[in-house]
């Protein structure tokens, strides 16, 4: 894949937002007297011939997001903690992330799976069971992204979220990497990670039709051994249809899928697209894109760099 092909991406973070490239994923967040810190993560090279391939590309994608996104959070909540103290242990974060996980598998797989066999019971077919099982998956999905966009520090988030498409947007349009550029671009892109969780969703249903005959406790395990298959498939779905999001039919098929992203993203102040594009700069720099020259003051120490913003 050349340079212009590379889709770049990224992800936002506590009070900052964290740019992927070739090389290095860079994380910018704004500490809380306005400066910025900064933390460069190397990107792996992919060598081995089977993470080109289709599905399995999917996994080793999927794989490195969720460690560097993992990072990109512990280091923008050591920063607006401000205290190198407060920075929880690496066994304390793994406890935290696996406590996560198993209520997000009883939350979102176990309760929806019980609910609707409950139904099954009651006499419903097979098919709509597993319709209705998916819609409380859904309703489950949506009423815990409306709950948690009520709390402030996540509602800052999102608008960190909109920086970061409105700055990919800009990117991918050409336009100047400017506060006043990237402030007229949309704050929806079709490669958004919550566009990706409701192909999932519905790429999931398809694929636990092969195991809608089991019994229930079965059914919810094979669904759970499932999941990287479906996220893995999700995932080239997406790609695939961000290749030709150019199509006005396609644009068309997704816009249930763009439309949740109204959910996750805010439009963003100056200060949140500013963070958004000193993170960007620094990635597009060391992929060397011709043109893109750093629009903030960077004096790295010990792996973090002191910014001020150029406005």
């Amino acid at each position: 894949m050349s340079k212009a092909q590379f889709k770049y991406g990224g992800q936002a973070v506590l009070e900052g937002v964290m740019m992927r490239g070739r090389r290095q994923a860079t994380v910018v967040v704004r500490r809380p007297d306005g400066s910025f810190a900064r933390l460069d993560l190397p990107i792996p090279a992919r060598h081995a011939r089977w993470q080109r391939w289709p599905l399995l590309r999917g996994f080793a994608a999927l794989a490195e997001a969720l460690t560097i996104g993992r990072k990109a959070l512990d280091f923008s909540a050591t920063v607006v903690a401000a205290e190198e103290e407060d920075r929880l242990s690496p066994w304390m974060q793994t406890l935290i992330f696996a406590v996560t996980m198993v209520i997000a598998i009883g939350v979102f797989v176990v309760l929806p799976s019980l609910v609707a066999n409950a139904i099954g019971q009651l006499g419903a077919p097979v098919l709509l069971r597993e319709v209705i099982e998916a819609l409380i998956n859904l309703a489950l999905v949506i009423a815990y992204i409306a709950a948690i966009s009520r709390i402030p520090d996540i509602g800052r988030v999102f608008g960190y979220h909109g920086a970061e498409h409105k700055v990919i947007n800009a990117y991918e349009a050409g336009l100047p990497l400017t506060v006043e550029s990237v402030r007229q671009c949309s704050r929806i892109h079709p490669r958004c990670g919550t566009s990706f969780l409701l192909a999932v969703a519905l790429i999931g249903f398809l694929i636990f039709l092969s195991v809608a005959v089991l019994p229930v406790w079965q059914r919810i395990v094979a669904r759970i051994v499932l999941i990287p298959l479906v996220a893995a498939v999700a995932f080239e779905v997406q790609q695939l249809a961000a290749n030709y999001y150019h199509l006005p039919w396609v644009r068309w098929l997704l816009t249930p899928t763009l439309a949740a992203q109204y959910l996750t993203t805010r439009e963003p102040d100056d200060d949140m697209i500013a963070t958004a594009i000193a993170a960007l700069e620094p990635v597009l720099a060391a992929d060397q894109v011709v043109g893109a020259q750093p629009a903030v003051t960077v004096d790295v120490v010990s792996g973090l760099a002191d910014t001020q913003p150029t406005m």
